[in-house]
């Protein structure tokens, strides 16, 4: 993707319902009003439509590279069981860039075979104070794409920014990527571009630092998901979907499933949705019930899971991917099913 034109192609597979778009209003206002908000899962999408940053590549000298388990523990849980995960699959990275006194560095990457996990730290180089009195954390916005670029099928995700610590000189940027094709392996550029931060008093978002950093570091953990189901069908909204694999690891889940009908688009002007392309992909993803039920019996509702939508004329059929990277990292041991459109598949112990 070498400007905005191929950008738009590569987004013109992935739909966002209503409800998807209100979660992210919901979740930029309560950044406005100065609260903490919930990671909108896809944020990293639509900030990027809006947005409408150009993918660059480059590369920067590597420090000493961290560890991984000090880098997602305190994010996605450091209970025994879950560093055990952490050790197994993560990876240190350590590429870093520098401009306008700002250094980004991304630290560690985890993942299984179509979700990861990247995180990034910014630092500010002089070691004053990251962030400006009264902006928190989720108030930053930042300009560029991640460094979901190795992977060459549908994707979507979501970023967000965490401030351990509002006295020091840095933030760390959390980024999310899901993808219809395997994404273990391969090199990834990331650009970042002119941070900036929505002030609650103006109402506007306002420029924080200025820059442009580019990375580039390779890709390669290891898978942890088990693979399920295969032939399964179920019927509503006057769809019939056929299960083609359901994928679950501890820190992702993904759904593929084909319906027996060619979803067909509007030609809506880019970055608009005609109400009909709603409805549909609330058809075809939304609607699609994903639960998954740990042993302690409680449900994880997946439903708002991102997707992607593949529609087939040839075959009369639109080949569906949804799914997403889960709040904390559940090991396996400690999940006991996952439910496709009411289809229930128990999820094999060790």
């Amino acid at each position: 993707m070498s400007d905005l034109f191929d950008y738009k192609k590569e987004m013109s597979a992935l739909r966002f319902t209503e409800i998807q778009k209100k979660a992210l209003a919901e979740a930029a206002a309560s950044a406005a009003r100065g609260r903490k908000a919930k990671r909108p899962v896809f944020r990293t999408a639509l900030i990027a439509a809006v947005l409408a940053m150009a993918l660059a590549v480059g590369s920067s000298a590597a420090g000493i590279l961290p560890e991984p388990i000090d880098v997602f523990a305190p994010l996605f849980g450091g209970a025994a069981a879950q560093t055990e995960v952490i050790d197994k699959i993560g990876r240190p990275i350590g590429a870093s860039d520098s401009d306008g006194g700002i250094t980004i560095t991304a630290d560690a990457i985890m993942g299984d075979q179509y979700n990861a996990v990247i995180v990034y730290t910014l630092t500010r180089d002089d070691g004053e104070r990251f962030l400006p009195q009264g902006a928190d954390a989720a108030s930053l916005l930042m300009g560029g794409f991640g460094g979901a670029s190795w992977v060459r099928g549908g994707t979507h995700g979501g970023s967000w920014f965490v401030d351990e610590d509002p006295e020091d000189n840095r933030v760390q940027l959390v980024e999310t990527a899901s993808s219809d094709t395997a994404m273990t392996k391969g090199t990834a550029s990331a650009r970042f571009e002119n941070l900036q931060y929505w002030n609650a008093e103006t109402g506007q978002a306002e420029p924080l630092y200025s820059g442009t950093w580019k990375l580039r570091f390779e890709v390669d953990y290891e898978d942890c998901s088990v693979r399920l189901g295969g032939g399964e069908t179920f019927s509503q909204d006057g769809l019939n979907f056929t299960i083609d694999e359901i994928s679950v690891s501890p820190i992702a889940v993904r759904a593929a499933y084909t319906a027996d009908e060619a979803v067909v688009w509007s030609d809506a002007p880019s970055g608009r949705q005609d109400p009909e392309d709603g409805r549909q992909a609330q058809r075809y993803l939304e609607n699609v019930e994903l639960l998954l039920t740990k042993t302690d019996g409680t449900v994880v509702d997946l439903s708002l899971s991102g997707g992607v939508i593949s529609p087939d004329a040839g075959q009369d059929v639109s080949r569906c991917v949804k799914g997403q990277v889960l709040e904390e990292i559940i090991p396996l041991e400690e999940l006991r099913s996952i439910s496709v459109g009411g289809v229930v598949y128990d999820i094999p112990q060790a």
